[in-house]
């Protein structure tokens, strides 16, 4: 369906007659409201632009509806069917106004895709199927996503040379952090100050201990405390889908997308730097260069598969992938590990690498299991996660250092783009070998060459 997609409307070859008791092109609306739903599932589950359109295109080329453009941007989805040039066509549209992280829904959604794509499915069943998903319960509760929560900051905390009491009050700072981002979402708050409030109770901890301690050791552990909090926290998911939406071609979408990771990153930095600039006016001095990452290779890889399974939990994914997603995690983190500490590469070498190793193997694993590659991908991206860099940045704008700030925020940046990039050039080099080459090229390529 994806390179179907990429042809234009014109040259797209007639689908064979889907083998149905019923005849489906005479409830056109009906086939193309389904589609819309099933898309605005798949877009507010954070599912990729492309990979939205296909599967849209899927639904209405498995029912009979051959000339379809389906339309994918950040809140509207649209479709058109036009039976033929001198028929007037009918289009439909819906808008997603609600964004939600539940991966087993998503799984679900998938599978429903791949049963109708295969004529398994009849339009009726088709509809009690989705009504079924979306009345589907989490799988995790909130006091497990909470205890997830805390355990992934005390993971992070780990990765960046924290002890086993930093360990102990990086999960209560989370907790509690988790437990008032709950609380600003009840009273109706934008997501902004969720993650404003979530990142204030990590930072709190941190600086509470960095005034009850003032040797350099101690200020380590406050600094891994500060970090640990942080990781929980990175838009991840938006990110690599974003990045993966420009490099695809739909720049709108891409666009929207990384301008929410903007404004949710925004959210963080006010959380954290409003507790360090009240810690350093109170005299409670933090020194960046004691932040290092210890070598630690058992404990941190330890760490880091926690910190995926952790994660797991947090994205409510299905619990079969649970285990792959973490040993993805852990399989990136070696990876890092070997080519930053062992080898002496840069730290966008081997985050790239490493991601991109995530990408491939996602990609792998979601064509095993014909479901989206997103379950396996943004848990085992979260040991890479610069979440040291941001901190380091934002102490420094607490210390009245801007340049010092500006850089290392910059690092940030630089290797939160290197794990989106790597985790797409890991997508597209399994779709490579998975897929036979075929003459169309993309959408974007083709964009970028001008023709």
């Amino acid at each position: 369906m994806r390179s179907l997609v990429r042809l234009p409307l014109a040259e797209r070859p007639a689908p064979e007659p889907p083998a149905r008791a019923e005849d489906a092109t005479s409830a056109v609306p009906r086939v193309l409201d389904l589609t819309l739903r099933i898309g605005e599932l798949l877009l507010a589950g954070g599912e990729g632009a492309e990979d939205v359109e296909a599967a849209m295109f899927g639904v209405a080329h498995a029912y009979g509806l051959a000339r379809c453009e389906a339309t994918v941007t950040f809140t509207l989805i649209s479709i058109t069917h036009q039976p033929s040039l001198v028929d007037p066509p009918v289009s439909l549209s819906r808008t997603v106004r609600r964004r939600g992280t539940d991966y087993n829904r998503l799984t679900a959604v998938f599978q429903l895709v791949d049963d109708i794509s295969h004529g398994e499915v009849t339009l009726e069943d088709a509809y009690g199927r989705l009504a079924t998903i979306r009345r589907n319960r989490h799988p995790y509760a909130k006091w497990q996503l909470t205890i997830a929560s805390g355990l992934l900051a005390g993971a992070a905390s780990t990765l960046v040379g924290g002890n086993w009491q930093v360990f102990l009050l990086a999960v209560i700072g989370a907790m509690v952090g988790d437990r008032l981002a709950w609380l600003a979402a009840g009273r109706g708050l934008p997501e902004f100050y969720q993650f404003v409030a979530a990142a204030m109770a990590p930072a709190l901890v941190g600086v509470g201990w960095a005034a009850g301690h003032t040797s350099g050791a101690d200020e380590r552990q406050a600094a891994a405390m500060i970090t640990g909090g942080l990781f929980a926290l990175l838009p991840g998911r938006a990110l690599v889908a974003g990045v993966q939406d420009g490099l695809t071609g739909y720049y709108l979408t891409a666009s929207a997308r990384l301008l929410e990771v903007v404004y949710l990153s925004v959210g963080i930095v006010v959380g954290v730097l409003a507790v360090l600039y009240f810690g350093e006016t109170s005299g409670v001095r933090l020194d960046p260069d004691v932040v290092e990452r210890a070598t630690r290779p058992g404990v941190q890889l330890a760490a880091a598969l926690l910190l995926s399974l952790t994660f797991c939990v947090l994205l409510q994914q299905p619990r079969r992938t649970v285990l792959p997603a973490t040993l993805n995690g852990g399989v990136a983190w070696l990876i890092y590990g070997a080519m930053h500490d062992t080898a002496g590469l840069s730290p966008f070498a081997a985050t790239a690498v490493g991601a991109g190793m995530v990408g491939l193997f996602a990609q792998l694993q979601s064509r095993y299991r014909f479901t989206s590659s997103l379950p396996y991908v943004t848990a085992a991206i979260g040991p890479l996660l610069p979440g040291g860099a941001v901190y380091l940045g934002l102490l420094g704008f607490a210390q009245g250092s801007v340049n010092t700030g500006l850089e290392n925020l910059l690092t940030a940046v630089t290797l939160a783009l290197a794990i989106a990039i790597g985790v797409n050039l890991g997508s597209e080099t399994a779709r490579l070998f998975i897929n036979p080459p075929t003459p169309t090229p993309r959408r974007g390529a083709k964009r970028t060459r001008g023709f």
